[in-house]
């Protein structure tokens, strides 16, 4: 931590991306729906969080994630979401979906994986409410299933803000999940991870801080902001 705090005095870094994962959250008390504890009702996420199950149960999947979204809506972001969004120029990519960055008040937003609080038409039209679109189709959560593409263009932006970026910030993800996980090495400048366990991309940062993302993300902050007010 000390390295990395001395480095980010010194580099006073102006173009920053954030990169985040389940671990930004999990402060705010936000399952991760992973391992052991990541059950509901004897199923597994990569059970149900795919176009098959939703194909073949549509109501079981609208079930576990109306229950997730009020597991969302009870939570609050922490101090890692509201020390990231006193960085008002920073990007912020994200590979949750819960929503908790924008409301800890960041403003520029790539969500690589979608939005647990919006629905999608599955004919690919506008919106709509409820569980069936205008067109007819079945609504679905717009979010990015096992299997599924990425948001036309998401990756691409995020891929290119991250080669151009003088710091890189990467909060608590695992470096397993692709295409996401491969922004990392696109990044040719200061990096740092903040990360209770080491995880894909720690060998790929200057710095890997071994702590939860609340504890270790507003120090950070702290030091680019007092960096550019020298």
């Amino acid at each position: 931590m000390e390295q990395a705090l001395t480095a980010l005095r010194r580099a006073a870094p102006r173009r920053i991306v954030v990169f985040t994962g389940a671990g930004v959250s999990a402060d705010s008390g936000i399952p991760t729906f992973r391992g052991a504890g990541g059950l509901w009702r004897n199923f597994r996420a990569e059970e149900l969080a795919t176009p098959e199950a939703f194909a073949r149960d549509p109501q079981l999947v609208r079930e576990w994630y109306g229950w997730r979204r009020e597991l969302v809506r009870a939570a609050e972001p922490n101090a890692a979401h509201r020390a990231i969004a006193r960085l008002a120029d920073a990007l912020v990519v994200t590979q949750n979906v819960d929503g908790l960055h924008e409301r800890a008040g960041s403003r520029n937003i790539i969500e690589l994986h979608g939005n647990i609080f919006r629905v999608r038409c599955m004919a690919g039209h506008r919106g709509g409410e409820g569980t069936v679109c205008h067109c007819g189709a079945l609504l679905r959560p717009d979010v990015v299933w096992f299997g599924e593409m990425l948001p036309e263009g998401a990756l691409e932006r995020a891929a290119a803000a991250i080669r151009e970026a003088d710091l890189l910030l990467v909060i608590g993800t695992s470096g397993v999940v692709y295409p996401a996980a491969g922004l990392v090495s696109v990044h040719r400048g200061l990096s740092i991870e903040i990360n209770p366990q080491a995880s894909n991309v720690s060998s790929a940062c200057t710095f890997a801080i071994a702590a939860t993302a609340a504890e270790a993300t507003p120090p950070l902050v702290d030091a680019i902001l007092e960096a550019r007010h020298d």
